[in-house]
């Protein structure tokens, strides 16, 4: 066979391998959990620093902070204050997020007392659960099951949430990185918020509004409802690139 022919046939198969590939990854860039280690900050004092970041000085420097262990999150530093702060991982995404096991999520976020008691626990289940190696849907059903026996805490009134960390890495989509607080209400609020989706695609039934009505928890299945507003400045006071 003519030895052009053969590149050709080659590079050919190259190309759709390569085109296969990248459309696989397009559609499910992240479908299962990654090795345990690429959700870990070996320097347990660089995720203290970097939790604290979630929120002005004025509450970080005196709130408790748990970082992430093979089991689940610790407590690392005792607080003052009633607020926690600490890095969330991709799996406090909505379940049928794209990037729920993406290993690159850092999220910095410092909650409130009535937040700390109610939503942190939350997060403290989906993480003790996704370590012990369960799948996203036992992660799910287990949540679910948990509400339904009121083994989880109702949401308290005034809860609400600070994540305002510069160094934040939210999702692969760089722009909505964003310095906003969130407030928790129960499901179904009305507050005329803009929303998103799990792709973290923004839709605005209402142009203009400073609201975002995030797609995590949503009744599926945490009966809670996450508003965002953007702050506009970073926690440490400089102004957020516009």
């Amino acid at each position: 066979m003519n030895r052009t022919v053969i590149k050709t046939i080659a590079l050919g198969a190259f190309v759709l391998g390569a085109w296969q590939a990248q459309s696989q990854d397009t559609k499910a860039p992240y479908p299962s959990m990654a090795p345990l280690d690429r959700y870990m900050i070996a320097d347990r004092n660089a995720e203290i620093a970097l939790a604290r970041t979630a929120a002005p000085p004025s509450i970080s420097r005196d709130a408790k902070v748990m970082v992430l262990g093979s089991h689940g999150y610790e407590t690392a530093v005792e607080g003052k204050n009633g607020f926690v702060c600490m890095v969330e991982r991709a799996w406090m995404n909505p379940f049928d997020s794209p990037e729920f096991w993406n290993p690159k999520n850092r999220s910095p976020i410092c909650l409130n007392p009535p937040a700390a008691r109610t939503v942190l626990p939350i997060t403290l289940m989906r993480t003790k659960l996704v370590l012990a190696g369960k799948s996203k849907e036992e992660v799910k059903e287990s949540v679910k099951a948990a509400i339904e026996k009121k083994e989880l805490p109702a949401l308290e009134a005034g809860a609400m949430s600070y994540m305002m960390s510069k160094d934040a890495y939210l999702t692969d989509k760089g722009g909505h990185n964003m310095a906003h607080l969130m407030f928790y209400t129960p499901l179904g609020t009305v507050w005329g918020a803009n929303l998103v989706d799990s792709s973290n695609n923004v839709s605005e039934p209402f142009p203009g509004s400073p609201l975002l009505l995030a797609p995590s928890y949503k009744g599926n299945p945490e009966p809670i409802d996450m508003f965002l507003m953007g702050t506009g400045v970073w926690s440490d006071g400089t102004a957020v690139p516009m």
